[in-house]
């Protein structure tokens, strides 16, 4: 037989994390076929543009099938495109969407028939799970780095639709556990607060160093929720993308992961490295947090690492203060590019 290119399904493909991720397989595979499954509620075809110009690996050749992943028969699918991998991350990701139902409905519900088709035609899943499936666990107080069996008590409809998903896999492999059977190989990560290029489509829900940059940019001036002193943990995108192709791979132990960098920054943290990176030297300006979001506000996240290491043998790149330096200072590039062509 002749030989045949390596290929890939991609949902939510033309998303922040998905478009990044397809020019990095590219990147990686230069003869890649992927097939984007998308229906651009909140994606755009020019995320993959963008990333691919970034990238510098050409321009995009796959395909784009613009339906839901609730929409699509997967296992026929499975079996005539015969993908090395499918990458779910297609999903609502706005925190701030309050129909459960309609959050349910579609970020949970059509994992089901995902999950079951990739075993069934020996395909390996790897999706995206969130650190929103944490909420504000007892860990959180004492500022310990999440371990993932903290996780199950989140603090909105979001991060319950993918604890919901990760329920769906733990039950699935203590069922085969249970047969003597091995593990199928999919890998959930929960990605924890992604920051980087290609995110600038998202709005209200882009990351603190996004809107900072642009607010410190725009105004001269970074407001901050009182005393700027919540912590996050903030992982640079090229990380996120990079663990997410190793999670495919065939060293990668089946399960449920962290995916951050390990550290804590605070947002006078993110004030800092943007002055550094650009050369300012704004203060925080602090105003009080509403009172209805005090309940549900994650005022402390941090992902242990340990499993992830270990499991899917992979390790961060990125210091954040070092990626958000080299990110601001490219918002600021494109922004001063884009207005000298006004």
């Amino acid at each position: 037989m002749g030989y045949s290119p390596p290929v890939y399904i991609v949902t939510g493909g033309a998303g922040f994390i998905g478009s990044n991720l397809i020019a990095k397989l590219m990147c990686h595979e230069p003869d890649v076929v992927i097939y984007v499954v998308d229906d651009f509620r909140t994606g755009s075809y020019a995320n993959i543009v963008e990333a691919c110009q970034r990238a510098g690996v050409g321009a995009f050749a796959g395909s784009v099938l613009t339906e839901s992943v609730g929409d699509l028969s997967w296992q026929p699918a499975l079996l005539g495109l015969e993908p090395k991998a499918v990458f779910h991350l297609a999903a609502i990701t706005d925190t701030l969407e309050f129909d459960e139902s309609k959050m349910l409905r579609v970020n949970t519900e059509p994992f089901t028939d995902i999950l079951e088709s990739c075993v069934e035609c020996d395909v390996p899943l790897v999706y995206a799970s969130s650190a929103a499936t944490y909420g504000s666990p007892a860990v959180a107080g004492d500022q310990i780095p999440f371990p993932v069996d903290a996780a199950g008590f989140p603090n909105n409809v979001y991060g319950f639709s993918k604890w919901l998903m990760d329920v769906e896999v733990m039950r699935f492999f203590a069922m085969r556990k249970a047969q003597k059977q091995e593990l199928p190989h999919v890998v959930g990560l929960r990605y924890f607060n992604v920051f980087g290029p290609g995110e600038a489509r998202k709005g209200k829900m882009a990351s603190m160093v996004y809107h900072l940059t642009n607010q410190m940019l725009d105004t001269g001036s970074a407001r901050l929720f009182k005393m700027g002193e919540h912590e996050r943990d903030q992982v640079f995108v090229d990380d996120v993308v990079e663990c997410t192709i190793a999670a495919a791979k065939k060293k990668a132990k089946p399960g449920i992961y962290n995916l951050g960098s390990g550290q804590t920054t605070s947002f006078n943290d993110i004030v800092d490295a943007i002055n550094e990176a650009l050369g300012m030297s704004v203060s925080p300006e602090y105003f009080a947090m509403p009172e209805e979001m005090e309940a549900t506000y994650q005022h402390y996240t941090c992902a242990d690492m340990s499993l992830t290491k270990s499991g899917l043998k992979w390790s961060p790149a990125w210091s954040p203060i070092d990626a958000m330096i080299r990110y601001a200072r490219q918002i600021a590039a494109e922004r001063t590019d884009t207005q000298s062509h006004a």
